[in-house]
């Protein structure tokens, strides 16, 4: 994993040319002029940075600046970009096609690799999304039940299916309103929002209407509100109701997966979930995910079952050679070395903060890590939305101008590699104490 050091970057004073260029070019052939939209920096101002290569921790622009990166393709990136392993396993699958439509050995090793990291997981399927992965998980839950009501929590995100895409409703024990353009009101009544790390709220819930939940999906540990972890025992209830009313638990690992612990968050606390979902770094970077649980609960899935579900390119030899090879090289070594460098980081963070006389807090597990402009601690939704939003954005074009290539919103969190040095670290606190001073 190579390691480019250079001087920062000069600071981008709004507009870099060929950047801008791009973005105008997207604008006219994209909504918004990305195909995602936290890509738009819409949530810090300025233009996005297009980006032309990336090796190790390091991305590199269309304008020939260098940055630290701390978004690693939001998660996936764990071992660094361009690993010279996976890259070549990717390449090797190449020159024998880049799919089939039919069955192969490798989509074989990776199902008995998952089972190994996941004891949870007795069978599962590929994918090619972690929306498709959540997605699936919840038809699942709803056929092997044979309810059709979900529990998800507020902050929580879990892709961008009809049913997921739901805010709270007027009370605890409320079905919810859908919260994008789009979605019917009948889909998502069947969907209840909870707060996070609220067990009285849940209690609630299952006391109401326990007979008509499928299931509760949640991120063991949020990252999509920035890094907000479980508040203790809070996990274990969830498991603990949904087995005492006839539900099923899904912990959504898109993110958590193989990144808090090698075997996820489910390693990390010790818990055994009914189903998981998995994404982002069992891909290796490529578009690869999966869904899977208890075998009596998978064994509703077609074939076996009535429950539909189809890929034309799930488990394609490329995104599968890339997760196998990156999966094969997750080591206790390089646990060890991310949980050392995100100390480093978070205590770095931390004083750059105090030191400027800025409200603020750190979250951090692991290799996830957010900073929020709030005196937290933050445990919920409503503790993140108190976030200053716009001193954050002043902050990332701050960290930018320096250098840093931070996630462009308050309400996502940063990753580590093992790319990343205490070089990085120490670049990264300083441009923060910048940044904020300035």
């Amino acid at each position: 994993m190579t390691n480019a050091t250079s001087a920062p970057p000069p600071a981008r004073g709004g507009r870099a040319p060929a950047s801008k260029a791009l973005f105008d070019r997207a604008a006219a052939v994209l909504p918004g002029g990305v195909n995602s939209p936290v890509r738009a920096f819409r949530a810090v101002g300025g233009d996005p940075v297009f980006i032309a290569r990336a090796q190790g921790a390091r991305l590199f622009d269309v304008d020939g600046a260098e940055y630290i990166d701390f978004v690693g393709s939001w998660g996936p990136a764990i071992l660094g970009h361009a690993n010279p392993a996976v890259v070549e396993a990717v390449r090797e699958a190449a020159l024998g096609g880049l799919s089939f439509g039919a069955p192969t050995e490798l989509e074989v090793r990776f199902a008995e690799k998952i089972r190994e990291l996941y004891p949870s997981i007795d069978m599962l399927r590929c994918v090619s999304s972690g929306t498709e992965a959540t997605m699936s998980a919840i038809r699942v839950a709803r056929g092997f039940t044979r309810r059709d009501a979900i529990i998800k929590f507020e902050g929580c995100y879990h892709g961008h299916a009809d049913h997921l895409l739901v805010k709270a409703g007027s009370g605890l024990a409320t079905f919810g309103a859908p919260d994008s353009a789009g979605v019917p009101e009948s889909v998502a009544r069947a969907t209840l929002s909870l707060p996070y790390n609220d067990p009285a709220a849940l209690e609630a819930a299952f006391a109401a209407r326990g007979g008509e939940i499928a299931a509760v999906i949640l991120e063991p540990v949020v990252g999509n509100m920035g890094c907000v972890p479980p508040e203790p025992g809070f996990l274990a209830l969830v498991i603990d109701l949904c087995r005492k009313h006839g539900a099923l638990s899904i912990f959504d690992e898109v993110m958590t997966g193989c990144r808090v612990a090698r075997g996820g968050a489910q390693e990390r606390f010790g818990l055994r979930p009914d189903l998981t979902t998995l994404g982002k770094i069992v891909g290796g970077g490529m578009p690869l995910a999966a869904y899977g649980g208890r075998a009596d609960v998978m064994r509703v899935v077609s074939p076996l079952g009535p429950v539909y579900q189809a890929g034309t390119l799930s488990g394609n030899p490329l995104a599968v050679s890339a997760g196998l090879a990156t999966l094969e090289r997750l080591t206790p070594d390089l646990y060890e070395r991310l949980e050392q460098l995100g100390a480093s980081l978070e205590r770095g963070l931390r004083a750059a903060a105090e030191g400027a006389g800025v409200t603020a807090c750190v979250q951090r597990v692991g290799s996830m890590i957010t900073l929020f402009f709030t005196k937290g601690p933050v445990r919920s939704w409503a503790d993140a939305a108190t976030s200053d939003t716009k001193r954050f954005g002043a902050f990332h074009a701050g960290m930018l101008a320096r250098g840093i290539y931070w996630p462009p919103s308050q309400y996502e969190a940063a990753f580590l590699s093992g790319a990343h040095t205490e070089e990085d670290i120490e670049r990264t606190v300083s441009a923060c104490r910048e940044a904020l001073a300035a």
